[in-house]
């Protein structure tokens, strides 16, 4: 009776033992998985200096087609008055392998968001090669302007013939 006992007891520790390392095994993989992921911060509610790349000058950016969109982001903007005009230096960077073939035309607007001599900015040529960056430049038609955006195409690479 002692020994079935004593196997009973022997058997009981094995499988606590087993379930032991299950348990350890478990919690182990779930922490290295669990690691891996990328969270952003939590806030209090009151904002985050964390700004995802391209993200802090996107109002300034116009493309109307989402691939083209996704490949482009403005990554900094320098501006200074020249005899009461404003004067822009845009950094446009791809994140795109290959080269791009782009068109960009400033669109500037007045103190209350609207349009300043409308479409006779023309549309200027602009090649990006891949994952550059490339500074665009532009003065303002009048002293009125106090904001702008960039609107950018893509040039077809084949022209269709009628």
């Amino acid at each position: 009776m002692t020994s079935i006992i004593k196997a009973s007891t022997a058997l009981k520790a094995a499988a606590t033992s087993k379930r032991s390392a299950l348990l350890i095994a478990i919690l182990t993989t779930t922490l290295l998985i669990g690691s891996c992921k990328n969270i952003p911060p939590v806030t209090s509610g009151v904002g985050s200096d964390q700004i995802a790349p391209g993200q802090k000058f996107s109002k300034h950016l116009q493309v109307h087609n989402s691939e083209l969109g996704n490949k482009l982001h403005i990554s900094d903007i320098r501006s200074r008055t020249s005899n009461d005009l404003l004067e822009i230096n845009l950094s446009l960077t791809s994140t795109y392998k290959k080269t791009l073939k782009l068109q960009y035309q400033f669109a500037w607007f007045d103190k209350d968001g609207f349009v300043i001599e409308a479409g006779k900015s023309p549309w200027q040529p602009l090649d990006l090669h891949g994952m550059q960056t490339a500074t665009v430049p532009s003065l303002a038609p009048t002293s009125h302007v106090v904001s702008f955006s960039l609107y950018v195409r893509e040039v077809a690479e084949k022209s269709f013939k009628f």
